[in-house]
């Protein structure tokens, strides 16, 4: 190739939904045909297309893979006039093989394997694919286009290098890169030490969408040779991102020889412009879309109709249904007001105004006759000794229960949602209950700092231009309202200096001594640790959530319960 050449890319980042492989294969049939009409000559669609991702053990059934490579047969006749690059599992020899194929001319062209499998974090991909071992281009009108899939340009080297060496001028990335707190940001950043490491351009079409704990945030990329950004998805949306490219030779270094899958000529017709690079959230904005997405999805690719939050008038129910009102809409929330004798009259009236402000229908049912009730029976079981703190701590759990069976048989009467309102610090330390404030089908505030909490708040009401949250929710001394005049710093540090060790011993996985170095007070500390430590059983119970953090509960951080390390 001597001449520039001009290529129109197109990157389909599409919400596609696990194991719904008819549903998938017509999602990307319908976004091949809108990239050629927009005239790209190459559509790129995320990582695992038609199983989704990440598909799990799904994998491992050989009738899932045979059905997702049927429908990847069916789905190249839809590929004329167009080169598609379509995520799938395939099947090879002996194993199977994290793949996407090239489709073309009406048909299957060739097939790239993914070559580094993470195995970390959230990641198991070694449990259910083998890795590919050879890079490979595609030739379109004379430009040499490397294939990667997601990991495979994480880190320096191949296979992305050795494509460049042989001469592509363009790397080509589908990817289902989950998101965390400023992962786009981090993408970009890579992105550009890539193109400047190779020389080449590149262009990466991410998976947008929530899956169970996950949520993947889309904004694709496409930078320069030079590292310059030319095109950017937006967050959390499905779009389609066009971008024009002019693609200068590569001479081939020396002794270089990677495979070509495919040379293709695609004649398309350019229509209309290339997309404008999309604009990025702040951080408060980027985390609560992050947490109405995940809401949205996890409530309607489940097939919920509607969901309930069990409101307090506290500031972490607030939230969760500021969130499930903007992820449903206000039709299809229900907000539950339980009063019991402790609670003030200043935080009911609070909840009901915050159901009012979001247009919620409420249902109040009040606890007190229960109360006494379960309270009869306890009086006449004989044998449940016990000190009179362990006495107080199971009415007050009992209150929460009481609760949660409550809210669980509306669930069960109705075929509802119950959304969690429980935070990540509580979680953390088990300032929850079993049962009780844990019982319900998806936890929004799982991985969400109490710390942070109140800043998504503040956010949210900034953006309404009122108080959707009443000020009074916001400056109240945090309290779970279980017995009177209660406050959460009565049984834990404030969350200014919790959330701290929190993050830390969690999320960094720094010992007692790093931490102390760091200026945090010894005893509080070692209350932490021990805290951390006894809650893993109540963890390993709590219903999925979502995750915006380096480090979630669940399938990200695995602790043993029986564990006598400390430190």
């Amino acid at each position: 190739m001597t001449d520039a050449v001009q290529l129109r890319v197109a990157l389909a980042q599409v919400n596609t939904t696990v194991g719904n492989i008819e549903g998938n294969a017509a999602l990307v049939a319908e976004w091949i045909a809108r990239a050629r009409e927009a005239g790209a000559h190459l559509v790129v669609f995320p990582e695992q297309t038609l199983p989704g991702y990440p598909a799990e053990d799904l994998w491992l059934k050989r009738h899932f893979i045979d059905d997702g490579r049927e429908a990847l047969e069916a789905l190249a006749r839809e590929a004329s006039e167009i080169v598609a690059l379509v995520g799938f599992a395939e099947l090879g020899e002996s194993a199977v093989h994290n793949s996407a194929a090239i489709l073309a001319a009406g048909e299957i062209q060739g097939v790239y394997r993914k070559a580094l499998l993470p195995n970390y974090g959230v990641f198991d991909e070694r449990r259910y694919f083998e890795p590919g071992t050879s890079p490979a281009l595609i030739e379109l009108n004379g430009a040499l286009v490397g294939l990667t899939i997601c990991e495979d340009i994480w880190f320096k080297g191949p296979p992305a290098s050795e494509e460049t060496r042989a001469g592509a001028s363009l790397i080509v990335n589908p990817s289902a890169s989950p998101y965390q707190r400023g992962k786009g940001a981090l993408r970009e950043a890579m992105l550009v030490e890539r193109a400047a490491e190779t020389g080449a351009a590149f262009a990466l079409c991410n998976l947008v969408g929530g899956q169970d704990e996950l949520v993947f945030d889309g904004h694709s990329l496409v930078v320069s040779a030079s590292g310059q950004l030319l095109a950017r998805g937006p967050q959390f949306d499905q779009a389609l991102v066009v971008c024009d490219l002019e693609l200068g030779a590569i001479e081939p270094a020396e002794g270089a020889r990677v495979h070509t899958l495919a040379r293709l000529d695609p004649s398309p017709k350019p229509s209309g412009p290339a997309s404008e690079p999309a604009p990025t959230l702040g951080d408060e904005a980027e985390i609560y879309a992050a947490l109405v997405t995940g809401v949205r999805d996890y409530v309607f690719k489940n097939g919920f109709e509607r969901a309930l939050v069990a409101v307090s008038g506290g500031i972490d129910s607030a939230l969760v249904a500021m969130v499930a009102t903007d992820a449903l809409g206000p039709d299809r929330l229900t907000c539950v007001v339980m009063p019991s004798p402790h609670s003030s009259l200043q935080t009911q009236a609070d909840a009901r105004t915050i159901a009012a402000n979001l247009g919620t229908e409420l249902i109040e049912i009040p606890i007190e006759d229960a109360m006494e009730a379960y309270g009869e029976l306890l009086a006449g079981v004989e044998g449940a000794g016990g000190s009179d703190a362990a006495a107080g701590l199971a009415a007050e759990n009992l209150q929460a229960r009481i609760r949660g069976n409550l809210i669980m048989a509306l669930s069960n009467r109705s075929g509802w949602l119950v959304l969690t309102t429980g935070n990540k610090s509580e979680h953390s330390v088990g300032y929850a209950t079993l049962y009780g404030d844990m019982a319900g089908g998806f936890s929004v505030l799982k991985d969400v700092p109490k710390t942070l909490v109140y800043r998504l708040v503040r956010h949210r009401n900034d953006v309404a231009g009122r108080e959707l949250v009443p000020a009074a929710v916001i400056d109240r001394a945090p309290s779970a309202e279980l017995r009177p005049d209660q406050r959460d710093e009565d049984s834990l540090p404030p969350y200014e200096v919790l959330d701290r060790i929190l993050e830390a011993y969690v999320e960094e996985d720094r010992g007692r001594e790093q931490m102390i170095a760091d200026g945090l007070p010894a005893e509080v500390v070692d209350e932490v640790i021990a805290l951390v430590d006894r809650a893993e059983y109540k963890r390993r119970q709590a219903p999925p959530g979502i995750k915006i953090t380096p480090r979630a509960f669940g399938r990200d951080r695995r602790m043993p319960i029986t564990n006598r390390y400390r430190g």
